[in-house]
């Protein structure tokens, strides 16, 4: 079963169901709003984790220049992987998870609206913040465009695959370390690509296989996690 097969034929249910997704996103990023401390901690990490970087390495350009693009994304990773936990937790607490699994909405699309918010709070705004944090490593302009792009397109890969592993591990004793033993190990190789086109722009190469190596990472993720998330979700709450 696909996200595409999840979707009635008839325009009109179509576009309830799509509905349907649109709000959880927007449920989560309201309740996101009303709890700012958790997505400003994770914006703080990434930050103090790359902003540690210069001040202990001392100022050595060539150095800096070629940590970079690793020390960013290894920072991004961490900061994302730290509001995963919360991705079903808060809802498998006051029961809302049970009505998701109840409702006439395909649960992969649900869940696939949950991966979305956890992306745009925090993939996508690191994204944003990783051009400004470039500036204390001196990377060129042409490389700095380079991660900003290797962010957006990799950083949804960690909250689609993270997803599963928070599936997996929704009301577990212990989920934090259990996640990260879960998905750290899948995500590697996004964390391989989206260093490496930063560092082919700065060596003045083309980028454009690792982009197409996220991006096929990307809509491979897009397809398969919703669906092998819900079905973690249904056997977590059996």
């Amino acid at each position: 079963m696909t996200i595409a097969a999840a979707l009635p034929r008839s325009p009109a249910a179509s576009a309830a169901v799509l509905y349907g997704m649109r709000c959880i996103v927007m449920r989560d990023l309201r309740l996101a709003l009303r709890r700012r401390g958790d997505t400003l901690a994770a914006l703080a990490f990434f930050v103090i984790v790359v902003s540690l970087f210069p001040l202990g390495i001392g100022p050595e350009p060539a150095l800096l220049r070629t940590i970079a693009p690793g020390v960013v994304w290894v920072a991004a990773l961490l900061a994302s992987m730290l509001s995963l936990t919360q991705l079903f937790a808060d809802d498998h607490q006051d029961g809302c998870l049970e009505q998701l699994l109840l409702s006439a909405t395909p649960l992969p699309l649900l869940v696939l609206g949950k991966m979305i918010a956890h992306w745009l709070l925090s993939g996508f705004l690191l994204a944003l913040l990783a051009p400004l944090l470039a500036l204390q490593f001196g990377l060129s302009a042409a490389a700095t465009a380079s991660l900003a792009l290797s962010l957006l397109l990799g950083t949804p890969v960690l909250s689609l695959v993270g997803g599963i592993g928070a599936a997996l591990t929704v009301g577990v004793r212990g989920a934090g370390a259990l996640l990260s033993l879960l998905v750290l190990p899948l995500v590697v190789p996004v964390l391989i690509f989206g260093a490496g086109a930063a560092d082919a722009t700065s060596a003045g190469l083309s980028a454009a296989a690792h982009y197409s190596l996220l991006g096929a990472m990307l809509a491979l993720a897009l397809f398969l996690a919703p669906i092998a998330a819900s079905a973690a979700l249904r056997i977590s709450m059996e």
